[in-house]
């Protein structure tokens, strides 16, 4: 079976697709709930997204390479994360992956699993 990594198209269409997420987070007032977590260098955010999703998607580990196991939602509990927040996360998601031209069978795929995952940062009621 074909990893999503090789279907988004490795690992320069991740990137890309991390720079693009970012790009709109920093840039479109719809996403401002969500950038305000972030550091105003959004260089190391970019880079721990990519490394993430690197092997989040099949692709070579190179998170867990360098800092072991994710543990998602222990790092994000510092944060609070409602509804908002995950809806903003997603849709900027969804516009990156729009923009980036990834086909709309792993668009779907993929919307599915990264909602299922930034539901689960979730730590506010709303």
């Amino acid at each position: 079976m074909e990893t999503h990594y090789n279907r988004i198209g490795g690992d320069e269409m991740v990137r890309k697709l991390v720079d693009r997420f970012y790009d709109l987070m920093d840039e479109d007032p719809d996403y401002y709930g969500i950038r305000k977590l972030h550091p105003q260098d959004l260089s190391e955010s970019r880079n721990k997204l990519y490394w993430f999703l690197s092997g989040w998607t099949g692709g070579p580990p190179l998170y867990t390479d360098r800092f072991g196991h994710p543990f998602l939602r222990r790092r994000h509990l510092p944060f609070a994360i409602g509804e908002s927040e995950r809806d903003q996360w997603m849709n900027c998601m969804k516009r990156a992956m729009n923009d980036v031209g990834l086909d709309e069978n792993l668009k779907a795929e993929l919307d599915a699993a990264f909602f299922k995952t930034a539901d689960f940062m979730r730590n506010q009621e709303s």
